[in-house]
């Protein structure tokens, strides 16, 4: 609306640089139309200003235009994940907080497994344990999915790149799923038409630079126990997995060859154990046979990292030297109750601290709202009475003269009302500049007493 006054000022003021006659207005029509017009844009100012002050709490009502904007895809590695705060009830004085220690990850080497919780059945998804990496640069972990319709499991392997400005201890517990790779480096099958089978990837360990995973994939059923064990691979350089199946090809080899024992008529598995420590890119597995109640080893054996090539290295576990690599947290025991209670004291401060200095911010937001919204309304006001007066004297010099007289005073009082205005600037100007230099020798002087 505003605009259009200025407009409707802008021609007048070219018709009078061309020197015609200055339009005689109709009575007191266009000065309502015009006060109305400054009414309607004082509101729309107005509303404006509240709708920023509501805008500071987001609710659920807004324009389609706002909606798709914050329903915006975003992306997650980047976003910000507030840990989750465990509420004191009023009536607990102290609550065990637990504290954990960074282990290594696969010790004794092959043992680490998945332990659902009982909760797995009606979730129907777990993450299990996560192993950190050498550099502690990432997190990796299995996600375990349960189909009741057919009572079968299925798994995942993902990664979390860790946040690299923290402690190694603040980067694990900071680790957060919505900041991992979409898409798993590791999968089982899918197919859940077998009932009762579970089909899981157990990260075993790093290699001792951190490029590669070794993870053991387990096909079983529920009622049947595990069917088949195997190594896998994962290369970090390359994106590439490898199935370790050329192992157990070579234990069948060596016993039917040399024992001449089929190993297909009977019962027996792999364990993957970790990392040579003397040959990194090789990876070491244990085979046991099922014969009762005592399993009888069928050799320790050696398999590059693509599985190339396969050696029995030993029948004693005591000869092998595997390399832990990498971590995992555990909780070492509970925080001293005083410990506790002065966290939560200090706590509770930094909160009362931080919530007072919000309050202050909003209040400092608050108040440049008001004041941009009132400087914003005193403009206008400004401008419209300069418009007024401007109407109210081309009627009064129209009411008295004709033709280019009328033209001629208005341009002379025109001018003399500038010379004014700059007379009266320069005053303001000089009298600012004066209490500047008072200022100015009233800081010296103090200076010179201190």
């Amino acid at each position: 609306m505003i605009y259009a006054l200025i407009g409707i000022a802008a021609a007048f003021c070219a018709c009078i640089q061309w020197g015609d006659e200055i339009p005689m207005p109709h009575g007191d029509v266009n000065k309502k139309e015009a006060k109305y017009e400054f009414k309607v844009a004082k509101q729309e100012e107005k509303e404006k200003y509240q709708r920023k002050k509501l805008e500071k709490t987001p609710s659920g009502y807004m324009t389609v235009e706002e909606y798709n904007i914050l329903s915006a895809p975003k992306d997650r590695m980047t976003m910000e994940v507030e840990i989750p705060k465990h509420v004191t009830p009023a009536d607990m004085v102290y609550v065990p907080q637990p504290s954990y220690k960074i282990v290594r990850y696969n010790n004794p080497p092959g043992s680490p497994e998945i332990r659902l919780s009982k909760t797995f059945y009606q979730k129907r998804q777990q993450n299990a344990q996560g192993i950190v990496a050498p550099d502690f640069t990432k997190l990796v972990y299995p996600s375990v999915y349960y189909y009741p319709n057919s009572g079968s499991t299925a798994c995942d392997v993902f990664v979390i790149n860790l946040e690299e400005a923290k402690s190694n201890m603040d980067k694990i517990l900071t680790a957060n799923v919505v900041h991992r790779f979409s898409e798993p480096i590791l999968s089982t099958d899918k197919t859940n038409d077998n009932y009762f089978t579970f089909r899981t990837i157990t990260p075993v360990d790093f290699s001792v630079d951190g490029s590669k995973l070794l993870a053991k994939e387990k096909i079983g059923n529920t009622k049947d126990g595990i069917w088949k064990t195997t190594p896998i691979v994962y290369d970090f350089t390359t994106g590439v997995s490898y199935n370790l199946i050329e192992v157990r090809d070579a234990i069948i080899y060596y016993w039917k060859e040399n024992k001449n024992l089929d190993l297909d008529d009977k019962r027996w598995d792999v364990y993957p154990i970790g990392f040579d420590e003397k040959n990194p890119d090789w990876v070491i597995v244990n085979a046991y046979a099922y014969t009762g109640d005592t399993p009888i080893n069928l050799g320790i054996w050696t398999v590059s990292y693509k599985g190339e090539q396969s050696r029995l290295v030993t029948f004693k576990n005591s000869e092998v030297q595997v390399s832990m690599n990498g971590y995992k947290l555990v909780q070492e025991g509970v925080v001293s109750p005083m410990i506790t209670e002065k966290e939560e004291k200090q706590l509770k401060r930094i909160e009362k601290e931080q919530a007072k200095i919000k309050k202050q911010e909003t209040k400092a937001e608050d108040k440049a709202l008001e004041d941009a919204y009132k400087a914003k309304i005193k403009e206008m006001e400004a401008e419209f009475k300069e418009m007024q007066d401007d109407y109210n004297l081309r009627q009064r010099i129209n009411g008295s003269t004709s033709g280019n007289d009328s033209v001629q005073k208005y341009n002379e009082i025109k001018a003399k009302q500038e010379e004014a205005r700059q007379k009266a600037l320069e005053k303001q100007k000089a009298k600012e500049l004066k209490e500047l230099e008072r200022q100015r020798l009233k800081e010296e002087r103090q200076n010179k007493n201190n």
